[in-house]
């Protein structure tokens, strides 16, 4: 099924197709996903960080591990660029993946699963063994189209598993917990919960906290966390990843020294270190939710002005424009619209639409606010109007290596560009 043919066929009579081609693929490699002890982590946010972080502790820990986020797979002691707009590959690409880990010697598999791979059938034929749900917002609703659709998608990931590790303080936790089975386990910052951080703290830009929850032999534990990391977000993340590893067994001071040593990942909070005498960073947020807690992070770190640049793709979820050109105005000082994946929209109509909301938070346009559809020149732009102190971040590409401009996968690195325009040099062509 290619191009127009597939605009035409019921997304019910494609997910029967995954579905055959899941079973298919899983039958010819010896059904993979039932001979691994596979983690599935879904939710709106923080998906590969909560990857990332459970990888890195079994890893630190001597378990054999592989992993697939949306940055990157490791397979065995084999990395693999997954830096495009895939999150959770296609059906007969994961069941090789498996049965290449399997062949690897890995017993675990962590594994980021959006609501469209669990939809589409695309993890079929996987048996999980633990399930990891970071929070649900309103995301992807021009696929899903209700909340509660997307919510009962996300869910489909409880079932059969071994435990369900669950955000307590998350809307969405409330009907969470009755959906699934297995252990539940849960997590907080605020509520109760078998998880439960306290007195959290940010200190030269690393957090540092507390956290209470009884352990496999049944005793009262109570240790201090530091992670390289900052926003109370990543509080959720570590603590997803920490309830996630106790459950699996994992020593605790296996923990506590992996989550210390863990490494920044690829255009999550990324900072861009160079000579200049401002802080630039790249972040992947491109929800409203996202973008808030991120802007609301780098507050914490920032003396200056912080200078945003983002946009919205599209053919996804233009209700969450507005919202987020608000959420914008109101958090940074200095805002520049510009383009993420027009896809088959205009980038300038995306660009407008953002600005009502930029507007309705009291933007000034050429004043505070600027659209500037080229990217690269808008990254240019943050660059010339930063002053000593200030922070420069560009979200909603962070790792991918591509945008898409009507239909067409461009090349593009974010990285490059900011670094590019930290030094003043053109790339791709004209400045």
């Amino acid at each position: 099924m290619t191009g127009g043919l597939k605009n035409l066929v019921p997304q019910g009579l494609k997910n029967i197709y995954h579905l055959a081609r899941a079973y298919g693929s899983a039958l010819f490699f010896g059904f993979p996903g039932t001979k691994l002890k596979i983690i599935g982590v879904t939710g709106t946010d923080g998906k590969t960080t909560v990857v990332n972080l459970i990888y890195h502790i079994l890893k630190q820990a001597g378990f054999k591990v592989s992993m697939i986020s949306t940055t990157k797979a490791v397979i065995g002691e084999k990395e693999l660029d997954t830096g495009l707009h895939v999150t959770t590959p296609d059906p007969i690409q994961i069941q090789r993946f498996l049965n290449e880990m399997l062949k690897a010697g890995s017993e675990y598999v962590v594994l980021e699963v959006t609501s469209h791979a669990l939809d589409q059938n695309r993890v079929a034929a996987i048996n999980f063994f633990t399930a990891v749900v970071t929070n649900i917002t309103t995301e992807h609703l021009d696929y899903h189209k209700t909340y509660n659709n997307y919510l009962t998608t996300k869910a489909k990931l409880l079932n059969g598993v071994k435990f369900r590790v669950l955000n307590a303080d998350d809307l969405s936790y409330r009907e969470l917990k009755k959906l699934g089975n297995g252990e539940r386990v849960s997590y907080s910052i605020r509520d109760k919960a078998d998880f439960k951080a306290n007195e959290v703290k940010l200190k030269d830009r690393k957090l540092e906290f507390t956290v209470t929850f009884v352990d496999k032999q049944k005793k009262h534990q109570k240790i201090k966390l530091v992670a390289p990391l900052f926003g109370e977000y990543n509080v959720y993340n570590i603590l997803a990843a920490l309830a996630t590893c106790v459950s699996v067994g994992v020593k605790i001071e296996q923990i506590i020294s992996a989550i210390a040593n863990f490494k920044s990942i690829s255009g999550r909070m990324q900072i861009i270190k160079q000579s200049q005498n401002f802080d630039a960073v790249i972040d992947f947020a491109h929800t409203p939710n996202a973008l808030e807690n991120a802007l609301k992070a780098l507050r914490l770190v920032t003396s200056g002005k912080i200078i945003a640049v983002f946009g919205a793709a599209g053919g996804r979820d233009s209700q969450k424009r507005e919202p987020m050109g608000e959420i914008a105005a109101s958090l940074a000082d200095l805002v520049i619209v510009t383009s993420e994946d027009p896809r088959n929209e205009k980038a300038e109509e995306i660009i407008n639409r953002i600005a009502l909301g930029v507007e309705k938070a009291g933007g000034v346009l050429d004043k505070t606010y600027w659209k500037i559809a080229d990217r690269k020149k808008a990254i240019f732009f943050a660059v010339q109007l930063a002053k000593r102190g200030d922070l420069i971040v560009s979200f909603g590409k962070g790792h991918e290596q591509s945008m898409n401009f009507s239909g067409q996968e461009i090349p593009w690195n974010e990285e490059e560009v900011v670094r590019a325009a930290l030094k003043g040099k053109t790339i791709y062509g004209k400045k």
